[in-house]
């Protein structure tokens, strides 16, 4: 991989602490995948394995209602992330993400960034920071949509 993808990644939240020579040392440990528009990167049920990130395209995120029909509960774009749990946790996706355009991903498979912690555990630190901070935004994003639903103290 070129030292573009270092760059690129540099742009996803997850790695924003990263130094560029960190950056292109996990590089080795990701691939690219190529998903035509309408196509399931993964669907909600699915064991989850891998975490990737949007170099370019549109993604939707697609989750059941009550009513067992889809909804699209938010669309990503480049620098976006999805399947983040995945490294940290091994339960199946929460949500199906299906490509909205042709996109390319970047994908780290839960192997390639366990060989991260194991032979660059500095990396794998500020990984997993970068992680947990984009988890806590995203249940802070939760919580306030779900206040909005719910009904006021008497």
């Amino acid at each position: 991989m070129s030292d573009s993808l270092a760059d690129y990644l540099g742009q996803v939240p997850i790695f924003s602490n990263l130094t560029l020579p960190e950056l292109q040392t996990i590089e080795k440990y990701m691939f690219f995948n190529k998903v035509e528009s309408g196509e399931f990167v993964f669907k909600e049920g699915e064991k989850g394995d891998y975490v990737c990130f949007v170099m370019h395209g549109a993604l939707d995120v697609i989750k059941l209602n009550q009513h067992a029909q889809p909804v699209v509960i938010t669309t990503l774009a480049k620098g976006s992330s999805i399947g983040e749990m995945a490294l940290i946790d091994k339960l199946t996706r929460s949500a199906s993400v299906r490509a909205c355009t042709a996109s390319g991903l970047i994908v780290l498979t839960r192997k390639g960034f366990e060989m991260i912690l194991k032979l660059h555990p500095e990396i794998g630190i500020k990984i997993l920071k970068g992680i947990a901070s984009l988890l806590s935004i995203n249940l802070r994003k939760t919580s306030d949509k779900l206040a909005e639903f719910m009904p006021p103290l008497a």
